[in-house]
Order: structure tokens, then sequence, then C-alpha cells
């Protein structure tokens, strides 16, 4: 009779354990690529201040440039039109909406990045420009020449989809 309770009990906690990880691994699945811990549609303008410092400029859109090692930053926020046209949830606007990183000198690769064999990532070739997209983790690599010339972090597909009304 002890045994019969310890297996059920063994049981349930096995597979509680296995919703749990099921349940963090969807989480994980459903989050967009951050960066320097700004993450679209979760972060505002006042936590990329905080973490930035006083950006060098302020475009007409409200999108924040900042100079930071190896280049440059922007970031654009979600307007009231992008909530409107998308259908999102209005308390998104005002959030991350993508982070610009432009590399000045960037040594990395396709290959030094692993990216050529990578299937997360869809490549499209035109001319000297190779642009690798990664549209689950919201990511896309842009190489002029072979060199990594801009990095952008957006929301990733499963996110923009759970972020609707």
């Amino acid at each position: 009779m002890k045994r019969l309770f310890t297996l059920r009990v063994a049981s349930r906690l096995t597979a509680g354990l296995l919703i749990c990880v099921l349940g963090l691994s969807f989480a994980q699945a459903v989050q967009g690529a951050s960066w320097n811990r700004i993450e679209p549609l979760k972060s505002r303008r006042a936590e990329v201040v905080e973490i930035l410092g006083k950006p060098v400029s302020e475009g007409a859109d409200g999108a924040l440039r900042f100079n930071v090692m190896g280049g440059s930053v922007q970031i654009s926020f979600v307007d009231q039109k992008f909530v409107i046209a998308k259908k999102l949830k209005p308390e998104l606007e005002g959030t991350v909406l993508q982070i610009i990183l432009q590399h000045e000198r960037s040594s990395d690769t396709p290959e030094s990045m692993k990216l050529l064999k990578n299937s997360a990532f869809v490549r499209d070739d035109k001319q000297s420009i190779s642009i690798f997209r990664n549209p689950k983790d919201g990511i896309v690599y842009t190489f002029i020449d072979g060199k990594l010339k801009t990095t952008r972090y957006t929301f990733a597909d499963g996110q923009l989809v759970r972020a609707r009304r």
C-alpha cells in the first residue's frame, strides 16, 4: 500500500515537472530577440534611456539613436498606428518595436557566426548583400561584402500573435 502511494506521488511530481518544463519552453518560444536587456514589445522608452543613457538624437517618429561600442543603435517604438494596423493590445503602445545595430568595423561573417548551416535562418542574397532572417526569434543579420553591417532585433512571430487583442 505504501509503495503504491509512493508511486502515485512520484508520477504526479513527474507530470507536474513535465508541465512546468513545457510551459517554460513555450514562454521562451514567444520572446523576441533582446539586446542589452532591451526587448521588443516589452521594454519601454524610460528603460532604454536608463540602460543606454542620453540619446545622440531623436527622430521625428520618436526613434532614439545612441552611439555604442563598435557603431550605433537606433531604437524605434510601437506607435498608435502600428497598434491599430496589427490589432495589438493598446498597452503595447510605447514599447520597443525594433532595435537596429549598425556595425562600423565588424569582422563577423556568416561563417564565423555559423549561420550557413543553421536551419533557423532563411537566407536571401542580392549582389554583395546577404540577409539571414530568423522570424521565430525576431533577429535579422545583414552582411555586405561578407562582413556584418546590421543586426535587427524585433518581435518574434509568436510574440506578435500573442500581443493581439
